[in-house]
């Protein structure tokens, strides 16, 4: 997460932070609906949220939402070890090759199938 300017925090806790300019998830399994869903709904009520990067675990894959002028939302994508993501917001760059330097592809286990709707259970 990166905020720009002085946090804006829920309480004294300091795990709550409402003014976000950033937000990057690390997909997994078990999450990604949730984060591709519900979450990234939530995500957009947030005003000062200008992109939502979305890090895949199985290729090297990055999403980045953008926030644009009128409100909606568009998708900018960088695939493959070669490419390099730009969050705009902060005026960054990242190389992938950088982001997944330690990961090791064949390592990572699949997803699980997609439950098949014409088997009963």
């Amino acid at each position: 997460m990166v905020v720009c300017g002085e946090p804006k925090l829920v309480d004294r806790r300091n795990d709550i932070l409402l003014n976000p300019t950033v937000i990057i998830e690390v997909l997994s399994p078990s999450t990604e609906a949730y984060d591709r869903g519900f979450k990234f709904h939530q995500y957009q009520l947030v005003e000062s949220l200008q992109e939502y990067g979305l890090v895949s675990r199985t290729e090297a894959r990055v999403e980045i939402f953008r926030r644009q002028g009128n409100g909606e939302w568009l998708l900018a994508e960088s695939v493959g070890l070669d490419a390099v993501c730009h969050f705009k917001s902060i005026a960054c760059e990242i190389p992938l090759a950088a982001i997944y330097r330690k990961v090791n592809f064949e390592a990572t286990p699949p997803a699980p199938p997609a439950p098949d709707s014409n088997v009963p259970r």
